[in-house]
């Protein structure tokens, strides 16, 4: 494939990952506010171009963004559905790993209206676990879809046990966004943290699962009876964030602090950043299991991956980004050119971007393990 332009938005742990990556082959700028961030990955890569920016300004994202083939979006959550509209109204098709919380099939029309291919959610769940579900449901009828997933520390460390690859507030979205999932095919609403279970894993061992709002678009896209995604962490972590959560830390309502309005969850998020931020080359390990199940057959998917300390890059970024980059080479070559706003299950239809996922992630050590089993061997 011929050179392109790529900018990529946001130049953190996963940003920075996905920069280097596609600099492999390609002509990347990267741009952040974090001069610290650009410092970072410059050293890392010196043939990124780097721009200090500021992201929250929508209106200079349209311009900063016109002169590049493709955008990868890597901006926090809470700006991500902007960022994504100012990309669209310049007429570029984009990639995006921000997770926002607003609902994507918002701006499905305005990327149509602009002739633009728009793939959110790109990252590794959701992302990787769309496209696998994309892939099966497009051959056959699925009666149950688990993903269960979760990106640790590879030391457990007091208190937390716990290390933030992420914004840290997005984070703390997961501890307090509502969790929907599919029962019976009627979408139900728990409340984040909920039916905690501990599931085992040869390689990570004992984790404790609980509901959180991963399945995003799949409520809209799937005509699956059950489908249900969870949260992995160190057992015993549920408890702690549940203290936290109803004693109002993560809490978006200011409050008055001897006569200043200030919002616990801010507060939260600067005091607890420091003790969750990995240290320079501490290592965090990725875990995941998808588990699709059809009348016949249930296939299960397995991930586990972990820092790696050749190139200093964290699992979460290998994860995340690598899928993130693997599918902006599909937009790039125009072997997925879907027009309007797609998330990865509509990539992993046609099992050719699948497997060209795979073949890409696996050139980059990131292996999904697959299994199948009868469902007559498993009654």
């Amino acid at each position: 494939m011929e050179k392109k332009k790529i900018i990529v938005l946001g130049a953190g742990l996963v940003g920075g990952a996905m920069a280097i990556d596609l600099g492999k082959n390609h002509d990347v700028t990267a741009v952040d506010l974090s001069s610290e961030a650009l410092s970072t990955l410059k050293n890392k890569a010196p043939n990124i171009n780097t721009h200090a920016v500021d992201l929250s300004d929508y209106n200079q994202v349209s311009e900063l963004v016109r002169p590049f083939d493709l955008v990868i979006g890597a901006v926090p959550g809470f700006m991500g559905f902007e960022v994504a509209k100012a990309v669209i109204k310049a007429g570029k098709n984009m990639v995006d790993i921000s997770f926002f919380p607003e609902d994507p099939f918002g701006l499905d029309q305005l990327a149509k209206d602009h002739g633009v291919c728009i793939v959110v959610d790109c990252g590794v769940a959701p992302g990787m676990g769309n496209l696998i579900l994309g892939y099966h449901n497009a051959q056959e009828k699925i009666t149950d879809f688990k993903c269960m997933v979760g990106g640790l520390p590879l030391v457990r460390e007091w208190p937390y046990e716990y290390k933030a690859v992420f914004s840290p507030i997005d984070v703390i979205e997961e501890y307090i966004r509502p969790a929907r999932y599919v029962q019976h095919g009627q979408v139900v609403v728990r409340e984040a943290l909920s039916d905690a279970e501990l599931v085992h894993f040869d390689q990570a061992g004992t984790l404790e699962a609980w509901n959180s709002d991963g399945l995003r678009s799949l409520i809209k896209t799937m005509d699956i009876p059950n489908m249900i995604e969870k949260t992995l962490r160190f057992p015993g972590c549920i408890e702690y964030l549940k203290v936290l959560r109803e004693s109002g830390f993560f809490s978006y309502d200011a409050i008055d602090v001897n006569g200043q309005q200030i919002r616990p969850i801010d507060v939260t998020a600067k005091l607890l950043f420091p003790k969750w931020k990995l240290k320079p080359g501490e290592g965090d390990f990725t875990v995941m299991r998808i588990e699709i199940t059809t009348e016949q057959q249930k296939y299960t998917y397995d991930l586990y991956d972990t820092y790696d300390a050749h190139t200093d890059t964290i699992s979460m970024a290998r994860t995340t980004g690598y899928t993130c980059t693997a599918v902006a080479e599909l937009v790039l070559s125009g072997q997925f050119n879907r027009v309007g706003i797609c998330p990865p299950e509509y990539v992993g239809e046609d099992g050719a971007n699948l497997q060209f996922v795979m073949d890409y992630l696996n050139a980059r050590d990131v292996h999904y393990k697959k299994s199948t089993t009868s469902v007559v061997e498993l009654v």
